[in-house]
């Protein structure tokens, strides 16, 4: 069985887009029980670096965030989830092992800029 997945991007707190976050692939398709990398690219300086899933007809979902070297972790746990940040190169993986028909969804890629805009 063919599965599914969309990424889209996303930048936070920030209203002016110095930093951007970019997917490598906008769909990657995959067969149930694959190992899945959805990819991002960025430039800007940033803290932290999210991700999260959206199901149709449902609000996002947070899966993980690398935040400065730390990983946090949705409560509960999303299980075949892990984050790979490479600040040097300005890129991050969301990494999804045994993929399943239930990855099927829409996942976001987002930032946390380093600078904050004062108002």
């Amino acid at each position: 069985m063919f599965i599914y997945i969309m990424i889209l991007m996303s930048t936070t707190e920030g209203s002016r887009a110095t930093e951007v976050i970019t997917p490598k692939s906008e769909r990657v398709f995959a067969l149930e029980g694959d190992n899945v990398t959805l990819s991002c690219n960025y430039s800007g300086s940033v803290r932290g670096v999210h991700w999260y899933r959206q199901y149709a007809g449902s609000p996002p979902q947070f899966l993980i965030l690398e935040y400065s070297g730390v990983t946090t972790e949705a409560i509960p746990p999303v299980p075949r989830v892990t984050i790979n940040h490479r600040k040097e190169q300005s890129h991050v993986d969301l990494e999804i092992s045994s993929a399943t028909v239930s990855d099927s969804a829409l996942y976001y890629c987002a930032l946390e800029p380093t600078v904050q805009e004062t108002q």
